[in-house]
């Protein structure tokens, strides 16, 4: 898949004055979560870094899956499933290969870097993002690795020494924490990769499928795990019962328990934080940088 025919199915703008349920009364976590997601994922969304990928023979999955992979070294393709856990396992597992066989390790970590410190650098032109890149860098690296590999493994790689490539690699090591406390608090509740995924695209807003399919689950799994979710009481029809709101709730809430170490880091001068960062994404979202959709922003 081309990054052209990616910008031209997920850059649809949402409903107007749409707001995701997350979105509103954000815990601290929550809002720390929505304000840098643009920034982590401009790897993946920015034209600059896809162009520089697909010139090393990786179109847009195979880049994104092997660039995230890589973090971990270069890993059996199970780990890599194991790691993401909410994509389709055969899906990731051929593209991992495929993406592994076409670039080495570190020229794509090299590039990769390379090309989104520039393009970031361009989109937050005139933005001084010293101070909160050096807040976040410090929360980042007093985070507790334990039982998060995707962390982990960004965590061993080396910092960028200017203030815009401090800034996203802190946003992304926070990034992944979060994305690794989550899959451990579904995984604690019980629930499998297709039920993480449409819990979570309901919860948000987005009609059951909609997002999930995106992760390479066919139709009939998704209907599965939506059954197992109605039989479980969480669901009625495709919405969540009040019950499944509670459950979904409290994996939220369990979840921003485990960042406590990061946003207390960070509680002197977090909302002024915020405020910059909600800048720099807006940025991002603006430059085609990042979808304008509201629901994939909140769903991660």
């Amino acid at each position: 898949m081309t990054y052209d025919e990616v910008i031209s199915a997920f850059f649809v703008p949402s409903p107007a004055g749409a707001v995701p349920l997350p979105v509103q009364n954000a815990s601290p976590a929550r809002r720390l979560r929505d304000a840098i997601e643009p920034i982590a994922m401009h790897s993946v969304w920015s034209r600059g870094t896809n162009e520089r990928l697909t010139a090393l023979g990786l179109d847009f999955m195979g880049a994104y899956t092997w660039s995230r992979a890589a973090g971990l070294g270069e890993p059996d393709p199970g780990v890599v499933v194991s790691s993401f856990a909410v994509f389709e396992p055969a899906m990731i597992t051929a593209i991992y290969e495929q993406a592994r066989n076409t670039c080495d390790r570190d020229t794509l970590l090299a590039a990769r870097a390379e090309a989104t410190i520039a393009s970031l650098t361009a989109v937050l032109d005139g933005i001084d993002v010293t101070g909160v890149a050096d807040r976040l860098a410090a929360a980042a690296a007093g985070a507790d690795p334990t039982g998060r590999p995707l962390f982990a493994g960004i965590a061993s790689q080396p910092w960028p020494g200017e203030p815009v490539g401090r800034l996203w690699r802190a946003c992304e090591l926070i990034r992944e924490h979060r994305g690794d406390s989550h899959v451990a608090a579904s995984i604690a509740r019980g629930l499998d990769p297709v039920e993480m995924n449409v819990l979570t695209e309901v919860w948000v807003g987005m009609p059951l499928g909609s997002y999930s399919a995106t992760r390479g689950w066919s139709a009939e799994q998704l209907a599965a795990a939506a059954d197992r979710l109605r039989a479980a009481g969480l669901l009625d029809g495709d919405t969540l019962t009040e019950a499944g709101r509670r459950e979904r709730d409290e994996l939220e809430a369990r979840t921003d328990a485990m960042e406590s170490s990061i946003v207390g880091a960070l509680v002197a001068h977090l909302d002024e934080d915020i405020a910059v960062l909600d800048t720099c994404s807006a940025r991002c979202v603006a430059a085609g940088a990042f979808p304008p959709d509201v629901y994939k922003r909140a769903a991660g």
